[in-house]
């Protein structure tokens, strides 16, 4: 079995790199091209790359960005926004990326998410989920960047999208985002036990015992953090970092091959 995977999560707005607080309040946090670079020298396992505004403004991803990206991007690249289509789905990886991550559209056209699977494999498509909960407690699906309540339940739905085929379900808490006070681990415990399909865990994390705890008591197969990987000290000054081989060894974590 292979051990967990630990990817940055890198949000684009524009041409820029932020980093958001439970879906708001975007900073912007430097050049993403630049941070790839960073994140090549580092050798890290796998990199998100989610551009924010693709489906609020109705447009197709920011191809010549991403060409850019991946051109320099040496780790395995999964990228999701604005995408609605196979022919987008093919044009992405025709550019290099490996993985396409379908939310608000996944949502809308079941069958564009089945016929993805079918197209390109399994393993390049990811279903992503944004939980956030009611004042009640109920978890509920939402989708346009954490703007539109579906009111749907997340574990149905999770079951929904892993009988479509996914390769995998990136579930992202918006009101862990940011916060860096650590993954919702319920939610993900709750949905990695309901379906057979590895799941990615988002929103939260700030310290490795975040990494580890969730990794340890949730059954998901890869951790991802954007705050984590890009602020540093109490201060949060912009720093982009991840752990070393041997901070990973020790929570017994390691780089893989996804």
């Amino acid at each position: 079995m292979l051990k967990p995977r630990v990817i940055p999560c890198l949000l684009l707005r524009g041409r820029g790199l932020y980093k958001t607080v439970k879906f708001g309040d975007p900073k912007y946090v430097g050049d993403p091209v630049n941070a790839v670079k960073i994140f090549n020298e580092k050798e890290v396992d796998e990199l998100l790359l989610l551009d924010i505004t693709a489906t609020p403004e109705k447009r197709e991803p920011n191809y010549e960005l991403i060409c850019d990206i991946a051109g320099e991007c040496f780790m395995p690249l999964a990228y999701g926004g604005g995408v609605t289509s196979i022919a987008q789905i093919r044009r992405l990886h025709r550019m290099g990326v490996e993985k396409v991550s379908l939310n608000t559209s996944a949502f809308h056209d079941r069958r564009l998410l089945e016929e993805s699977c079918d197209v390109f494999g399994s393993s390049s498509i990811v279903a992503a989920i944004d939980v956030k909960k009611t004042l009640f407690g109920k978890y509920e699906v939402w989708i346009n960047s954490g703007k539109t309540n579906t009111k749907e339940d997340p574990i149905r739905y999770a079951e929904q999208l892993a009988r479509l085929g996914v390769g995998e379900i990136l579930v992202n808490s918006i009101d862990r985002d940011g916060t860096m006070a650590g993954y919702d681990n319920t939610l993900l415990k709750n949905i990695a036990s309901a379906v057979d399909t590895p799941v990615i865990a988002c929103g939260g994390a700030g310290t490795l015992d975040h990494l580890r705890d969730t990794i340890a008591c949730t059954g998901v197969n890869a951790v991802a953090a954007g705050s984590m990987f890009v602020f540093h000290g109490k201060h949060k000054a912009v720093l982009i970092n991840y752990p070393t081989p041997e901070q990973l060894e020790v929570l017994q974590l390691s780089h893989t091959t996804p």
